[in-house]
């Protein structure tokens, strides 16, 4: 039993030591679909971007998501995405092989079973960061058929800082898209 013990109070000193508390400053707003239009929230913020995207998502199949971040990195906004090898490559309907082809830089997750966050960080280094949080997968099921929630926390730049740290440390251990599609 003393052994038991100990193994779960180990297993959970990493999680203690990465756990980040901050204040709560900034605009909070709440969507949950599909009463509310949390595409429509997301479409907006997209649009709004001036220097950069991160999105670390499970599954990308919104065809206006995928076609408002293209624009964007059209207009020179930095876009990168961080995606689930497993949805990418088994999923038939995943639309990250459009993005990639669109020039946007994708780098795919491979070190978890699942890699099942659903985050946009919109100018995390700026003034007036953006982040996006929740349940909503980047799809129409999120939208029309799904009971979801969406979190958007604008003006808070420690959170920023702390989801945008998160998103790198993910980043680094991902693989380019090309690499991580190789038998």
């Amino acid at each position: 039993m003393k052994h038991w013990l100990i193994i779960c109070l180990l297993a959970w000193l990493p999680l203690a030591a990465t756990a980040v508390e901050l204040p709560a400053t900034g605009r909070i707003e709440v969507l949950f679909t599909p009463w509310d239009d949390a595409e429509g929230a997301l479409l907006s913020a997209i649009g709004a971007a001036q220097k950069s995207l991160r999105v670390q998502a499970y599954l990308i199949t919104s065809r206006n998501i995928t076609r408002a971040l293209i624009e964007a990195h059209q207009r020179g906004v930095k876009v990168e995405i961080l995606a689930d090898r497993e949805m990418v490559t088994k999923g038939s309907s995943s639309l990250v092989p459009q993005l990639h082809a669109a020039g946007i830089v994708v780098h795919l997750e491979t070190r978890y079973a699942a890699a099942h966050n659903k985050i946009l960080l919109i100018d995390a280094e700026g003034d007036a960061p953006v982040v996006i949080t929740g349940s909503y997968n980047f799809s129409f099921s999120a939208q029309a058929r799904n009971s979801e929630n969406l979190l958007i926390l604008r003006g808070n730049p420690r959170l920023a800082r702390a989801y945008f740290d998160n998103w790198r440390r993910h980043r680094d251990d991902a693989l380019p898209y090309a690499e991580a599609l190789l038998p």
